[in-house]
């Protein structure tokens, strides 16, 4: 394991330690919908050790940040596996240059939503989608027909952020088309998603979101079409 992964493991163990014991009124495996460990630390708390390491490592190289992502993602916790998403948030110019393939392993044994919405969401911008598009689309296409349903989620929550920051018709097109392709799943990891992604696409492409519950209504995953209409009805999540 790379000295860095260690480093800052003993850090979030550390601070675990200190921390008062959680309710057992509440299960946070389930609601994660994850069987990886979960280490009793905030967010907040988390969030402040990986800023502070990046803020010391600011200049780290992008081959030695792979190595220290690699070691996170290995792992069977889902503390660690919640590590990567705000190192790339806090590192935005090694971040576009790491080759979109990596996602691809990144994701591998991921549990429940959160482990593929904390590296998806919001880690990479419309702008550096659209310079690196034909790595993109691959990884995209690859996602969507992937036999584990973690990565086809990723599919669609990949493009979450790049469609609300550009109308750009690469994305669009991609994201219906990937919508297309998984309307029919019956997965909760499934059709929130496409949910999401409906709701996101309203900001660039109100007029095609409607044309597509029109035609779609009755294919589309009934949440998808209840929130996306109220999305277009009230401009309310």
């Amino acid at each position: 394991m790379n000295n860095y992964y260690r480093q800052i493991v003993e850090q979030i163990n550390q601070t675990a330690r200190k921390n008062p014991q959680p309710s057992k009124h509440f299960n946070l495996s389930k609601y994660m919908g994850t069987t990886h460990t979960i280490v009793n630390i905030t967010t907040s708390q988390l969030r402040e050790i990986i800023k502070n390491w990046t803020r010391e490592n600011k200049d780290i190289a992008v081959g030695e940040l792979i190595d220290v992502l690699d070691s996170f993602y290995v792992s069977n916790s889902h503390t660690d596996r919640s590590v990567g998403g705000k190192m790339l948030e806090y590192l935005p110019k090694q971040r576009q240059q790491i080759p979109p393939e990596h996602i691809d392993k990144w994701l591998t044994g991921a549990r429940g939503w959160e482990e593929v919405d904390s590296l998806c969401q919001s880690s990479f911008t419309a702008h550096e989608v659209l310079e690196n598009w034909k790595e993109w689309e691959k990884l995209l296409k690859k996602f969507v027909s992937d036999k584990d349903v973690h990565k086809r989620r990723a599919s669609l929550v990949l493009l979450v952020r790049p469609v609300r920051e550009s109308g750009d018709y690469r994305l669009t097109k991609m994201s219906f088309e990937n919508i297309e392709k998984l309307k029919a799943e019956k997965d909760i990891l499934i059709t929130k998603a496409i949910s999401w992604l409906l709701r996101e696409l309203i900001v660039y492409h109100k007029q095609e979101v409607v044309e597509c519950l029109d035609k779609n209504g009755s294919t589309l995953p009934k949440i998808a079409v209840r929130e996306t209409k109220r999305k277009l009805t009230t401009g309310k999540k």
